[in-house]
């Protein structure tokens, strides 16, 4: 069966007081939209048409060449809308579903029940509906003793009683597509709102005696996203959809309500993933890492056995073992080697760093390829730019970097080297030699009581 899309998108949303429009707020590293889509992909629906309006430069280049585009000048109802896309659906057959594009909550298995349920009830429309207790926002259903829909109630209609939970309309169908075409020009303009509202098709329908039928679907599926407090609702909901997957899966997430992974992330199993961690972007963690607790890391390569914590890492690759932290800053391009150690407030940058090499504490290493089994000491800095444009510096094999060392790029330290502590480099050391620069120690005896300097010892009051 031909299944065909309309996806709202057309809405000002200026509730969510932002210059981006409500369709391409990010929710768990995708945007709203987007989500809708690959669902309506993920349920058979793959010819889709998107009703643009406001921002639509935004949609579309979000969305892509894949899809088509009308676009709705004047937003003037839900049906004004679907008039769009009449001629789009002329000539089709099966069943067109029409969704709005702020929902990001709606599955794939939700819009293929729809759909076997439209099948085998032989109805003219479905009608995606929830239970709610939602004062505003949704119409109420009223169904014969068949179970069948005889009216949607307007939320506000005087007739629209309220009391506790009720069958509430989502504003989402299934329509039998080739009906659809033929009263959507029977669509009246409503007096009161000046709105064509899709509503009054599901009533032609039921007055031509046509079977109109509701699906109840879990009402989180139905929320829309109109403002950032709603963003933020339904970015919880779909990272705790997200941290359950994984879950399932054999990775230990330790406290799913303060861990954020977006939908990209890859995560092999018995991985731990302690809270306070957000994992982002094309990043994959290896089998038996322990990542955090309060670690970013963006559009990473961490393979097994990796233990990363209280750091940040980005666009980087972290090979088998390497432990990193804390307070490690892995900027992009930059590989850490099995095994090696990146430690406390040591950052990296564009830097490669070989086999069981450990750098502790304090340091910076940038644009640079260090070897095996380094010890980069404490407070070592490679001085890499020289004011015009980045130099690498090459570092050997089983080279020992004596703390508080600067390396001025362009430098190459050859393997089984040792570089004396305290001393600035500057030119290259070959292997199995020894560099020291430091100036020569000068005491002068004396000079504090010489120039009156003896410091005053202070009491804790002072």
């Amino acid at each position: 069966m031909e299944i065909c899309a309309i996806v709202m998108a057309a809405g000002e949303g200026k509730r969510m007081k932002s210059k981006k429009c409500k369709f391409v707020q990010k929710t768990a590293g995708k945007p709203v939209v987007i989500w809708v889509k690959e669902v309506l992909c993920e349920a058979g629906a793959h010819e889709q048409v998107y009703i643009v309006g406001h921002l639509q430069e935004q949609v579309r280049q979000v969305l892509g060449e894949d899809v088509a585009f009308v676009l709705q000048e004047k937003q003037l109802g839900t049906g004004h809308a679907v008039m769009q896309a009449s001629p789009f659906l002329e000539g089709r057959r099966g069943v067109t579903l029409v969704i709005r594009g702020d929902t990001p909550l709606i599955t794939a298995q939700t819009l293929r029940n729809v759909i076997d349920y439209f099948e085998k009830g032989e109805f003219s429309a479905v009608i995606i509906t929830a239970d709610t207790n939602e004062a505003t926002g949704y119409g109420k259903i009223a169904r014969d003793d068949e179970g069948n829909v005889v009216k949607i109630i307007p939320s506000n209609s005087k007739t629209n009683e309220r009391g506790g939970m009720f069958e509430g309309n989502s504003s989402m169908y299934c329509f039998d597509t080739a009906l659809l075409v033929s009263v959507l020009g029977r669509i009246g303009c409503n007096s009161g709102n000046k709105e064509y509202c899709l509503t009054d098709a599901i009533n032609i329908l039921i007055k031509d005696g046509r079977k109109v039928g509701a699906y109840k679907a879990p009402f989180e599926e139905t929320i829309g996203v109109h403002d950032k407090f709603q963003l933020m609702k339904v970015s919880k909901l779909l990272n705790r959809r997200i941290c359950r997957d994984h879950m399932k899966e054999g990775v230990t997430i330790v406290d799913p309500d303060t861990t954020w992974i977006e939908a990209s992330v890859e995560i092999k199993r018995d991985a731990e993933i302690l809270p306070n961690t957000i994992l982002e972007g094309l990043t994959t963690i290896g089998e038996d890492s322990v990542i955090g607790p309060n670690t970013r890391i963006t559009d990473a390569k961490v393979e097994d056995e990796v233990i990363i914590y209280d750091s940040i890492v980005s666009g980087s690759l972290i090979k088998t073992g390497a432990c990193i932290g804390p307070y490690s800053y892995i900027r992009p391009g930059s590989i850490i080697g099995s095994h090696a150690r990146i430690g406390n407030a040591v950052e990296v940058k564009n830097s490669h760093i070989g086999d069981y090499t450990k750098a502790l504490n304090l340091s910076y290493i940038g644009d640079a390829d260090v070897g095996e089994n380094v010890n980069y000491g404490c407070g070592c800095i490679i001085a890499n730019s020289d004011g015009n444009e980045k130099n690498r510096t090459k570092i050997g094999d089983n080279s020992f970097i004596g703390s508080n060392s600067n390396l001025i790029a362009p430098v190459q330290i050859a393997d089984n080297t040792y570089i004396a502590a305290g001393s600035t480099i500057t030119d290259d050391v070959p292997s199995y030699g020894m560099a020291i620069e430091r100036n020569r120690q000068i005491v002068k005896d004396n000079w504090v009581l010489k120039n009156n300097r003896v410091r005053s010892q202070k009491s804790q009051d002072q």
